[in-house]
């Protein structure tokens, strides 16, 4: 199963991110609503007999965080290497340090690039033009768990579906 370790936005975040104007441009997929999120790991392919490893190893990693997260998006939107359009995400690194610390030896993940925290908000075949670069945006919510999401990939996009749940800073 293709896997990832991530946090949701909350409604009035989401609200937010509705706001963004999204102008029909050939080449450029918007996200969708049901696809934002924060990634604090991207697993790769995770075989179906090391799911209660991560689970446990992520039960933990929560556990451990001291409570609920402040992530702050914005203040604008960003490229992300030639291709994606999004929005930075502040507050994850400490956490997304102690998933990807936990994690190192799970799952099929190559090689990690080092993390920066965004909510990614489209995706362009040929790059991202300039006019969608830099529109304002901000917002902030606590983030109460972190999730393990399985990814599949298809035609219109990954279509992301939450595994496990983690409450930051308890036990379940």
């Amino acid at each position: 199963m293709r896997c990832f370790v991530a946090v949701w936005p909350t409604d009035p975040v989401r609200a937010v991110l509705r706001a963004l104007p999204r102008p029909v441009v050939p080449g450029v997929r918007w996200s969708t609503e049901d696809q934002w999120h924060v990634t604090l790991d991207f697993l790769g392919d995770v075989p179906i007999g090391q799911l209660a490893e991560v689970t446990e190893v992520l039960g933990a990693v929560a556990t451990g965080l001291g409570g609920p997260l402040t992530v702050s998006l914005g203040p604008r939107t960003e490229i992300l290497g030639p291709r994606v359009l999004c929005v930075a995400a502040s507050g994850l690194d400490q956490p997304a340090r102690a998933v990807r610390l936990a994690t190192a030896g799970l799952g099929d993940h190559a090689e990690r690039e080092p993390f920066f925290g965004h909510l990614s908000v489209a995706r362009g075949r040929w790059g991202i033009p300039r006019g969608l670069i830099g529109r304002a945006l901000s917002a902030s919510w606590v983030a109460e768990e972190l999730c393990l999401v399985g990814s599949t990939l298809g035609p219109a996009g990954a279509r992301y579906e939450t595994v496990s749940r983690f409450f930051a800073g308890r036990a379940i």
